[in-house]
């Protein structure tokens, strides 16, 4: 029973690193993912902020 519990412990500790590591992965996907949308839409948005500012002062 000793042994089980061991090796159901290693299994605990292995299975924790390995989700960090899944959630920096993840992090780092999301991060590249929201460079790339604002690299590609970047003169859009700031566009769409002027307008908004222009409307808004025009008020």
């Amino acid at each position: 029973m000793r042994r089980v519990i061991g090796i159901y412990e290693k299994m605990r500790k292995h299975l924790k690193g390995q989700t960090m590591t899944e959630y920096a992965l993840i992090l780092a996907a999301i991060a590249i993912v929201v460079f790339i949308a604002y690299e590609t839409m970047g003169n859009d948005i700031n566009s769409l902020v002027g307008r908004v500012d222009s409307y808004l002062s025009g008020s």
